[in-house]
């Protein structure tokens, strides 16, 4: 991985920094594992919009992939790692022993010709997916079902990894890049490694029309709104708007949001640190 500065020539590359992407070896994706995009531009089915700072963008194609990695026992080799437009993390094309072709969240390391399989006949190498309850101690992993067969849910991207810490009774405690440590079901899924594109957030797009390209539109602060708009708006001069709130009135900024009767509250061993 390798990451370029450049020179400023321009007001839009004074403050570039661009991913080089020296881990892709195709622009070209499969195309029976394509599916068409439709933009709502943050409207829903009435023509409300219920997103702001959405619309626009570049016209993207969905890559399907594999979060549920149940073709068990069944070896597949990497044919390319390929960028995906509507996700941080690199992919990877497998192509079964059986010729089935299919898309998986790349590992950092993962290369072409590597041999992947999933099921609890794998062995714990990268880019190989196991149960919980079959992988090592201290295992850096990612991908990681919630729920048994849904398919992976959490640590998807770039550069992020969990570390599986232990295992009581039916469940794996698993620590996420988040900070947080909670237990997983030992007969979910996971994937081993560490999510491609680690220097993903080493990323400055340079110019709002780089952003623009993505489909986001501009954001106007609540303090430069009136009253009517915002609750932090209005004022006389360069008013600070007072306690951080949303267009709601809801705390903004350090309240907990968090619905204390969550099912999943129980299995959460350590909440993620937080800067308050």
């Amino acid at each position: 991985m390798a990451i370029k500065k450049y020179n400023p020539v321009t007001p839009g590359s004074r403050f570039r920094v661009a991913v080089l992407h020296t881990e892709v070896t195709t622009d070209k994706p499969e195309k029976s594992l394509l599916a068409p995009m439709k933009k709502s531009g943050g409207r829903n089915r009435t023509g409300k919009m219920t997103v702001r700072q959405r619309g626009g963008g570049h016209k993207r194609r969905y890559r399907i992939i594999d979060f549920k990695r149940d073709k068990d026992n069944i070896p597949a080799t990497v044919k390319t790692i390929e960028y995906d437009p509507n996700r941080s993390a690199y992919i990877a094309l497998l192509v079964y022993a059986d010729g089935e072709k299919r898309y998986i969240l790349a590992p950092h390391g993962l290369k072409v010709g590597d041999k992947v399989m999933s099921g609890k006949d794998a062995a714990p190498n990268v880019g190989n997916a196991l149960y919980l309850k079959d992988i090592p101690l201290g295992t850096t992993i990612h991908a990681i079902e919630m729920t048994p067969g849904r398919g992976a849910a959490l640590v998807r991207s770039a550069g992020t990894a969990a570390t599986l810490m232990g295992k009581e009774d039916r469940y794996a405690v698993v620590k996420l890049p988040s900070g947080e440590s909670r237990r997983i079901l030992m007969t979910c899924k996971a994937t081993m490694g560490t999510c491609s594109n680690p220097d993903h957030g080493l990323e400055t797009l340079g110019k709002a029309g780089a952003k623009r390209w993505r489909g986001r539109r501009p954001r106007v602060r609540g303090v430069a709104m009136n009253p009517v708009d915002h609750p932090m708006g209005g004022g006389e001069g360069r008013a600070s708007g007072g306690h951080p709130r949303n267009r709601n009135g809801r705390p903004a900024k350090g309240a907990k949001t968090r619905n204390n009767k969550k099912h999943s509250t129980k299995l959460i061993i350590s909440r993620r640190k937080t800067t308050n």
